[in-house]
């Protein structure tokens, strides 16, 4: 078989990286290890920058969204019993979208399946080969039998553990990494969100984050210790240390409720240098890793969707190598400064096991600072609702 681009990775990056393509007459064949229900069974993040949203756009996959995501203007930070809001249409005129990534993915595969566009699942075994060479192919093994796809590109969006990166020597590229020293643990509840608006949230006992999915749908996450276990968790202590970490006035109103998905999930900040190698380029998670402090994660992926798609429009449209030469560049940009916003909530707002007095001091005087300057919240919320690609 021969294509023009192969995708590895059948998440919401390669997703949307194969339909953008498609819909300028590019052909992309996108290879997914799990199957389609696999994929759309993992819970993930739901903020989308309106960057990402245009995209989503482009690639006509956002009926559904514009229908029934919720708009965000703003969002809560509180620190002991106090809170105060970051108003986002007012710092920058817009808005984020709150629709969570399993919808943004079943809505993409949706509008792949509606085109005919050439999607693999449980595609076992993939390597990528010549990757260095004018003359790329991929090889997977599917029901038993080896097959290979010759290709122009690769696009590696099959996340931090997936083969792409791995693909790259380790003699020319430089990984960067930090691991933080708690976890959040995380509870899927149907019940109805306790505010409007997520709360951030800074307690002496660790942080904690209310958010939703939809208005009977939400999700809750408090700082543990990479040391617990989910068993080590029953609804009723979650809930009771929830109420323990947010503005009592929000914790009065909290409505409870079994919980239908519970996990813990360890935070890193990584980042790989360079994202191409050859005719390889890596998005998304293959690439970079943020904590989830910041809601960058699915939209870094989208970033770099951006640039490799323009990148490939440029040289199939226009014989042109400049975008495609300046991926990594361009990507890496924008994705440090999203590494810093992310690194800086993520210290705003949670307790180290090796904070002392003084740290906490600063900490307080940070929230406090953020909560009294127009400019410290104009800046968190340029970031927050996402730079310019």
């Amino acid at each position: 078989m021969r294509t023009q681009v192969v995708i590895v990775g059948g998440g919401p990056s390669g997703l949307l990286l194969g339909q953008l393509l498609h819909r300028k007459g590019i052909d992309a064949v996108v290879l997914e290890r799990k199957t389609r229900d696999y994929v759309l069974g993992r819970i993930r993040a739901g903020i989308l920058e309106q960057g990402f949203v245009s995209l989503l756009r482009e690639a006509g996959a956002a009926e559904r969204m514009e229908r029934e995501a919720f708009i965000h203007d703003g969002t809560i930070i509180s620190y002991d019993d106090a809170q105060f809001g970051i108003d986002f249409k007012k710092h920058t005129g817009t808005s984020v979208v709150l629709y969570g990534q399993t919808e943004v993915t079943r809505d993409l595969y949706d509008a792949r399946a509606a085109v005919g566009a050439k999607t693999v699942f449980e595609a076992a075994d993939v390597a990528i080969h010549g990757a260095d060479t004018d003359a790329p192919y991929v090889t997977y093994v599917k029901d038993g039998r080896e097959e290979r796809i010759d290709c122009d590109f690769v696009a590696g969006c099959d996340g931090f553990h997936g083969v792409s990166r791995q693909t790259i020597p380790e003699s020319v590229r430089t990984d960067y990494e930090k691991v933080y020293p708690f976890g959040w643990l995380g509870i899927l509840s149907e019940t109805p969100p306790v505010n409007d608006e997520l709360i951030y949230a800074n307690s002496t006992r660790g942080f904690a984050l209310c958010s939703m999915r939809n208005a009977n749908l939400s999700r809750y996450y408090i700082q543990c210790s990479l040391s617990d276990h989910v068993e080590d968790w029953s609804d009723q202590a979650f809930w009771d240390e929830l109420r323990r970490r947010i503005p009592a006035e929000a914790a009065d109103r909290l409505v409870t409720g079994p919980s239908i998905e519970k996990s813990i999930a360890p935070l890193r900040s990584f980042v790989t240098e360079p994202m191409r190698w050859g005719r390889l380029f890596l998005c998304g998670d293959a690439a970079h890793i943020v904590p989830p402090t910041g809601a960058k994660g699915l939209n870094t992926a989208a970033s770099d969707v951006h640039y490799l798609y323009h990148g490939l429009l440029q040289w199939y449209e226009e014989k042109d190598a400049e975008g495609i030469d300046r991926y990594s560049e361009k990507a890496l940009a924008r994705i440090w400064k999203a590494e810093r916003f992310s690194w800086w909530m993520t210290s705003l707002l949670h307790r180290f096991p090796d904070q002392d007095p003084f740290d906490l001091k600063m900490q307080r005087a940070e929230l406090e600072f953020l909560r009294d300057s127009d400019a410290a919240q104009a800046a968190l919320a340029q970031n927050y609702v996402g730079l310019p690609y």
